[in-house]
């Protein structure tokens, strides 16, 4: 292991190991940290990249955004454990050329690598190097690109995903980004719709996370 990779430890992946633990319905003690494969643990490149990739999906307004919550190190997490089935191998009518090169000996996908080469080629280099305003339109292409009608199969469904998944299971996303009251009081069959009100995060039938 690199002199990089010996830099993770428990208290790195606190944010993100809180947020898997809501996620999957666990004590924050049952998930795993220390115990990861380390062919498993990004570079530090990838850690930061799929943090910005994150922020750039939810960023911040008036409410906190991805990054301050920590939902890069979730999906680094989330995808370890093998979240929303980003372990299990891929059919083969999946299976690109593009995507050949990132797939494990048991036929699943490393998408923090793809996502690292699929951004850095449409960058024509490094996608880091570029401002904000560049990377989401480079990030809106492949998102264009990914849920098109149609489309082939692309990882970035499965990443975009555990991004909203990882946001909206935090803190922030369920009190402040979204509406959350527990019990939500008395039944009013008929209430105006404004602008300003949000969904309730402790009803999922109204909560579309897109």
């Amino acid at each position: 292991m690199s002199g990089a990779r010996k830099g993770w430890n428990r208290r790195e992946f606190a944010g993100g190991a809180a947020l898997l633990a809501l996620a999957l319905g666990i004590p924050v003690a049952g998930v795993r940290l220390t115990d990861l494969d380390s062919a498993e643990l990004p570079s530090d490149r990838q850690r930061r990249l799929i943090a910005e990739v994150s922020d750039l999906v939810i960023p911040r307004t008036d409410t906190p955004g991805a990054m301050d919550v920590g939902v890069g190190d979730f999906v680094v997490l989330a995808l370890a454990h093998g979240l929303s089935g980003t372990r299990a191998p891929m059919a083969s009518g999946m299976v690109t050329a593009a995507l050949e090169p990132f797939r494990r000996r048991d036929g699943s996908l490393r998408h923090l690598p793809w996502l690292e080469h699929a951004l850095d080629r449409a960058a024509g280099g490094d996608f880091l190097r570029h401002g904000t305003a560049e990377r989401s339109r480079l990030l809106a292409a492949l998102d264009a690109e990914a849920f098109a009608q149609g489309a082939a199969f692309s990882p970035w469904t499965a990443l975009k995903g555990l991004i909203l998944t990882g946001y909206y299971t935090s803190e922030a996303g369920g009190s402040q980004e979204l509406r959350y009251e527990l019990v939500p009081g008395k039944w009013e069959w008929d209430i105006p719709m404004t602008p300003e009100m949000r969904a309730f995060s402790s009803d999922w039938t109204a909560v579309d996370f897109g």
